[in-house]
Order: structure tokens, then sequence, then C-alpha cells
């Protein structure tokens, strides 16, 4: 399962990042984005959605959020 269809305010384990994208895959873990790291949706609004990783919250768009599997 991916992030677009997470329940909001539940934390989830991300399992993998699925992207062919070298720089795609490089911004996700700069945020901290990687294989083992917590994350949270806090909310979506059209198309894209606010999650908490690392003590941070960020606004990722549908592709981003499709490339994160929890």
């Amino acid at each position: 399962m991916n992030l677009t269809k997470a329940e909001e305010g539940k934390e989830y384990t991300i399992q993998r990042i699925d992207t062919q994208d070298e720089e795609l895959d490089s911004f996700l873990f700069s945020l901290g984005c990687y294989s083992g790291e917590p994350i949270t949706v806090i909310s979506r609004r059209r198309g894209s959605c606010t999650v908490s990783v690392k003590d941070g919250r960020y606004s990722i768009d549908k592709q981003l959020a499709e490339a994160i599997v929890i």
C-alpha cells in the first residue's frame, strides 16, 4: 500500500521508496523518507497531503505520495 491510501492521523512505517527517478529518490531521502522510518499523514487537500516525518511537516504531491510504500 502506498501513502495515498493511508488513514489520516495513523502512524505507518515506510517499507520502501518505489521510484525509478534518482532525483526523486534523493529528494525523499533528504526529507527523511527511507525504509524503517515512521511517517504520519496529517491531512489531504486537492491532490496533495501533509505528512509528518522526523519532527518535520511537509506537503507532498500525489506523485511523491505514490512512491512511498508503507
